[in-house]
């Protein structure tokens, strides 16, 4: 599986980006409030990179996590969660090529290419309630708010967090 917007080329994330996805995916600081990283090692990445990949062979695959290319490197991740009926998208970009819309660009060509060849309508994606740079990540993409609940765990956090909700409906 492929998918190509106008700047950047998605493919399945695997164990061949260990080292690239390392740079971004292991230790802490500059993605202290997702949910699934940072990986405390590059064993723990190295697992979670062959699950990942083990994924795209499903039939019925739970997610799919695409490494985002840029001019050939690898800058970061989309990933697509199938939460029932909704894909649930999350990412995650290297600092240095932050600030210049390839995470909206690859979760849009995310979004475009499951609508178009899956039939998924309904879109979301949830966010720490302080983190600004996803959520200016989700307006881009035009989701609509939903609700703020509590119950957020993000893994460098022993605190619980509250999280925003957001959704897009294709048509």
């Amino acid at each position: 599986m492929r998918i190509k917007t106008s700047r950047l080329v998605l493919v399945p994330l695997t164990a061949d980006f260990l080292e690239s996805t390392a740079v971004y995916a292991v230790g802490g600081g500059h993605i202290d409030m997702m949910v699934y990283f940072p990986k405390e090692s590059k064993e723990e990445l190295y697992a979670y990179l062959q699950e990942a990949a083990a994924e795209f062979e499903k039939e019925q695959p739970a997610f799919l996590d695409f490494a985002v290319l840029c001019d050939g490197e690898h800058i970061g991740q989309v990933t697509l969660y199938f939460e029932g009926e909704a894909g649930e998208l999350g990412w995650i970009i290297r600092r240095e090529y932050r600030g210049k819309g390839y995470a909206a660009e690859a979760a849009e060509g995310v979004i475009q290419y499951f609508h178009r060849y899956y039939g998924i309508s309904r879109f979301i994606a949830q966010c720490d309630s302080e983190n600004e740079a996803s959520r200016r990540v989700i307006q881009k993409l035009g989701m609509t708010y939903v609700e703020t609940h509590g119950g957020r765990k993000n893994r460098s956090s022993a605190e619980e967090r509250l999280e925003e909700l957001y959704e897009r409906i294709e048509r």
